[in-house]
């Protein structure tokens, strides 16, 4: 008898939890995915940038009329946005309230508790507050309650200006506490620089053509005639940018050390062959439509800038070379979207005395000109 009592218990426990396992939430879209944001990085004409709207389902299904409440868990970022890391924020708007079938009000509660602070048929659902259905001004339970969800996602202005592709992520947590279900909601967004392509005359190749040993000194340096190079560089809007040089024969340069010396390669012998450095001088500059351009350089990777000058300077492995309109100035380059340079190619070759001569030797410099946004 007492057997036959115990096990009438355990099997009405084992249907009370039943019935809770089969409500449902379900949400349309788990991750919402604001897509690539690719623009030049100009001046801003507002201090933050919509990144677009996501819409999306929300669905709480009972067996059994139930509690409806709905929270929404997840980090502040203001009275009716969400963090979306730490340069963004998201808004969630609650509209089309159904339950049973029945079209509903929906009243926003400030915690688990508490009675609803507000009641609307559109409300913006803050972090760790509820919705609840409302029918006659009252809290309503039902059986199958529904809700539209539009997501709205902002960057700050500045948070765009990126170096190297970026992807923010970020998650909420739909949670129905009577239920005990729970859904994540995860947002995405996507940032990269602006894009902007440099491009150099003769696909960058410059020759010298075919150098006899009576052309060469024998005991000093022999300096060879300059070579021009045009460089443009075209962005896909206003953008702020410097230029810096990578010796890709690093450590084949002749003489002292110093970051606008470019190497040549070596001989057979693996006897360093010589030097060359690339000028640019501001007054061969052009711009958009800037009267005058002037050069502006940085050794601290763009934290500080000097005066802008018109002095021609070398272009250089650890120095960034940005261009302004503002002589003197000390703010770092100004955002084009279209410059031209005229530059200047200054080669050495290394004393006879120090190359071997038993064979062709063939100049091989090869150098890598990277383009840094700001």
């Amino acid at each position: 008898m007492n057997l036959h009592y115990a096990l009438a218990a355990l099997a009405l426990l084992a249907g009370t939890v039943h019935a809770q396992d089969d409500c449902r939430l379900d949400l349309s879209q788990s991750r919402l995915d604001f897509g690539l944001m690719k623009r030049a990085s100009g001046p801003a004409s507002a201090p933050e940038r919509l990144l677009g709207e996501r819409r999306l389902s929300l669905t709480l299904n009972c067996p059994q009329p139930s509690d409806m409440r709905l929270f929404y868990r997840a980090l502040a970022a203001g009275t009716e946005r969400l963090r979306f890391t730490e340069g963004g924020s998201y808004r969630v708007q609650v509209r089309d309230g159904v339950l049973d079938g029945r079209a509903v009000e929906l009243g926003l509660l400030p915690g688990q508790d508490q009675a609803p602070a507000a009641v609307a048929s559109t409300l913006t659902w803050r972090a760790d507050h509820g919705i609840v259905p409302m029918y006659n001004g009252q809290p309503a339970t039902g059986s199958s309650f529904s809700v539209q969800l539009d997501v709205s996602a902002w960057a700050l202005d500045a948070a765009t200006h990126v170096r190297d592709a970026v992807t923010w992520e970020t998650e909420g947590l739909v949670d129905a506490p009577a239920s005990g279900r729970s859904r994540a909601l995860h947002l995405q967004a996507s940032f990269a620089p602006a894009a902007c392509t440099p491009t150099l005359s003769n696909s960058g190749t410059v020759d010298f053509g075919k150098l006899s040993i009576g052309d060469l000194n024998n005991d000093r340096d022999t300096p060879l005639p300059s070579r021009p190079l045009t460089l443009t560089v075209a962005c896909d809007g206003p953008t702020p940018f410097a230029l810096v040089m990578h010796d890709n024969r690093s450590g084949s340069a002749t003489g002292g050390v110093d970051e606008t010396a470019y190497g040549l390669g070596h001989d057979a012998h693996g006897q360093k062959i010589g030097r060359y450095a690339l000028t640019v001088d501001p007054a061969l500059v052009t711009a958009d439509s800037l009267p005058q351009m002037y050069r502006t350089d940085s050794t601290t990777s763009g934290n500080a800038w000097s005066g802008a000058s018109a002095t021609p300077i070398a272009l250089g492995a650890r120095s960034l070379l940005g261009f302004t309109a503002t002589a003197g100035s000390t703010e770092g380059p100004n955002a084009l979207q279209n410059l031209s340079a005229l530059l200047t190619l200054n080669a050495v070759i290394a004393p006879l005395v120090d190359l071997d001569l038993s064979g062709e030797i063939e100049l091989d410099g090869s150098a890598t000109l990277e383009i840094i946004y700001f």
